[in-house]
């Protein structure tokens, strides 16, 4: 039996929003946020509906926090590394896992991508996303993680299942976390190369390394490095919703930026009532 009828991945107007929805269906909901998103850059928010005076975005999060606690809704601080999909939902944190009926995705987008040459280029012919979906294909062959915190630790860890030979990559940026057996290089990127597929990875100090495969796990896993594990549809960087905002996976709900649209707390607190109102109906049914 699963431990929730919903989980919402997500603490922001969408994720918020809907929590209050479900909440008040009488739904036994968490959320699991590891920070505000974009609202934490917001520093004076004047222009939406019933605020009597301008409010930061820590304000304005904290405040939608509170209202969903009183409502009985669980809060985990903590990171999604991973999400599984059999009958129910299975999501996995660096220190815990819960299960849910119906899982809502919430977490924002992602406002700016790695300027790594070549790496949308290699999309699909050696760049992937996603672990669990292409491990496969690089058994026993030498692949590398771009990241530097417990989402590439858990990317990395995946691979490690078809082949000995794997490299995180941070970028320049020091490991947060404990990257164990792992080599790390921590030197800047410069260039994904290859003619076909990938062949190998370049640094700005000159170095360069062989590999088959590159697999991005930069920072926290957002919606759509979540969606796509499961098998949801994606297209052009959001995740693929229909007006009701359900995904391709059944029990599977995205809201606010990762579908796309204005980006805009007003659009993402409407995407969480809508999310939420699906999942109502999707566990009633």
């Amino acid at each position: 039996m699963a431990d929730y009828d919903v989980i919402i991945v997500g603490s922001g107007p969408a994720g918020v929003s809907a929590a209050l929805y479900t909440a008040r269906a009488g739904l036994n909901t968490l959320i699991i946020s590891s920070g505000m998103g974009a609202l934490e850059k917001a520093e004076k928010i004047e222009n939406f509906y019933g605020l009597e005076k301008p409010v930061s975005g820590a304000e304005l999060h904290a405040i939608g926090e509170k209202q969903a606690m009183a409502l009985g809704v669980n809060i985990v601080r903590d990171q999604v590394v991973s999400v599984e999909y059999f009958e129910d939902f299975s999501v996995v944190t660096p220190n815990s896992s819960f299960s849910s009926k119906t899982l809502i995705l919430a977490t924002g987008t992602s406002r700016k991508a790695p300027n790594i040459k070549g790496l949308s280029e290699f999309e699909g012919r050696g760049v992937s996303y996603c672990a669990v979906c292409d491990a496969f294909f690089y058994r026993k062959k030498p692949v590398a993680v771009i990241g530097e915190g417990e989402y590439a630790l858990k990317e990395a860890s995946e691979l490690a299942n078809v082949t000995d030979d794997v490299t995180i990559l941070t970028n320049g940026i020091e490991p947060t976390v404990d990257m164990g057996r792992f080599k790390v290089i921590k030197d800047k990127l410069l260039e994904i190369n290859g003619e076909e597929n990938v062949s190998s990875v370049s640094f700005e100090s000159g170095e360069e390394l062989r590999v088959k495969g590159v697999f991005v796990a930069l920072g926290v896993a957002g919606s759509t490095d979540i969606a796509r594990k499961i098998g949801a549809f994606i297209s052009d960087g959001k995740i693929t919703v229909n007006e009701s905002l359900e995904t391709s996976v059944p029990g599977l709900f995205a809201a606010g930026d990762c579908v796309g649209g204005t980006l805009q707390i007003y659009k993402a607190v409407r995407d969480g009532a809508v999310a939420a109102r699906s999942a109502i109906k999707f566990i009633k049914k």
